[in-house]
């Protein structure tokens, strides 16, 4: 209807330079941040399907302020009990109490889709904290061998 999904990912970068592939630290198969998630179908399912998701960890690197919501896209190095490492990009809205907490390194509980792997993440809010434990210290236990 707007044209290409290129020409919108093109303008994307050039309205948003830190919101680029290169910014983010991501490959080229990075589908690209929605210019708004609410309205885009794909956002919409692969919300849905990440609630459901496989949990993992993932360390902050960075965020970015999208909007004045807040929505944030943050930037976690996340590790799986699989043991594959990536760069997870989660792109959330945040109460003003979880903005003030947010800290590079901080180790947060996030859920991933392993049958997609295309760099998105959201938090698992919802994540039971004995599975984060366990996941935490199979991942350790991994590192020390």
């Amino acid at each position: 209807m707007f044209g290409s999904k290129k020409k919108l990912d093109d303008l994307m970068a050039q309205l948003r330079p830190d919101l680029s592939r290169e910014a983010l630290g991501v490959g080229p198969a990075f589908p690209g941040v929605a210019p708004n998630p609410i309205l885009s179908g794909d956002a919409r399912k692969r919300n849905a399907e990440l609630r459901t998701g496989t949990l993992a960890l993932g360390v902050l690197v960075d965020w970015r302020e999208v909007n004045n919501n807040p929505r944030l896209v943050l930037m976690l190095d996340v590790e799986t009990a699989d043991g594959v490492s990536f760069r997870g990009i989660a792109d959330e809205s945040v109460t003003i109490t979880e903005l003030t907490r947010l800290a590079p390194g901080q180790t947060l509980p996030v859920r991933y889709r392993p049958d997609v792997m295309d760099h998105y993440v959201a938090l698992a809010r919802d994540a039971d904290p004995a599975l984060v434990q366990q996941l935490s210290d199979e991942i350790a236990r991994r590192k020390r061998r």
